[in-house]
């Protein structure tokens, strides 16, 4: 007598179902009906507790609203940005990551939106470019030189149009707006080692020369890391 197929485990039934049902709310418009509970499980062939516990997953996600009552059933969505962003920021502040992790991260990240900024033949936005270039000698304070980074990096990402990047880099520079951290580039020095990388990367970039703009991104995010040890060695900031 032939052995009966094992029966996979619950969890699978309902991540499967959940996959399935996530395929069909991306493949419609946001907002479209998907069906009531028993549509939806006839739909997928399992049951409604199945159904019912794959759409808390779909919900948690952002991607179903259970709506009850005359006109109800499942409606696919799409998840609202600011909520992806406050739960990355959480995870984020959950692992422990601070403003120094925040720096290796967006330094890694310039080194492919940098050489990609190169290839955007916008003018609108090159135009942008070289205004921001322009302000680069009038960045005297620290706040002035966060705020030129912040606007750079907007600017580089719309030249680039990478949304998920987009979202990281958001987050992440949120993290190293922490008072009384050591500046990372200090005395005239520092500022002016800072306005030559920033100047010579932003020059490359408007000259289209992506290679060039790879070169000179790498080499600030090496001079970046050089700073991130010192500062390590030195011991750790407050709220680090």
């Amino acid at each position: 007598m032939a052995r009966s197929a094992t029966k996979p485990p619950r969890r699978q039934v309902v991540q499967a179902a959940a996959a399935r049902l996530r395929d069909i709310i991306l493949a419609r418009e946001p907002g479209a009906q998907i069906g009531s509970l028993n549509e939806v499980a006839e739909l997928l062939d399992v049951g409604i507790v199945t159904v019912q516990q794959a759409a808390r997953v779909l919900e948690h996600e952002g991607l179903l609203d259970v709506r009850r009552g005359p006109g109800g059933g499942y409606y696919g969505t799409r998840p609202d940005e600011a909520a992806l962003e406050r739960a990355f920021a959480a995870y984020l502040r959950v692992h422990g990551l601070g403003y120094r992790d925040s720096h290796r991260l967006l330094s890694l990240l310039d080194c492919d939106i940098m050489p990609a900024a190169a290839r955007c033949a916008d003018e609108n936005l090159r135009k942008a470019l070289r205004t921001l270039l322009e302000r680069i000698d009038g960045c005297d304070t620290v706040a002035a030189r966060v705020e030129f980074e912040t606007d750079m990096r907007d600017l580089l990402l719309k030249m680039v149009d990478w949304p998920l990047v987009e979202l990281v880099c958001r987050v992440t520079r949120k993290l190293y707006s922490q008072p009384s951290v050591p500046p990372l580039f200090p005395g005239k020095e520092g500022v002016d080692n800072w306005r030559g990388a920033r100047r010579r990367i932003l020059e490359a970039i408007l000259k289209r020369d992506e290679g060039l703009a790879e070169f000179e991104a790498g080499r600030y995010r090496q001079a970046l890391l050089a700073r991130l040890r010192e500062l390590a060695e030195a011991g750790p900031p407050p709220g680090s």
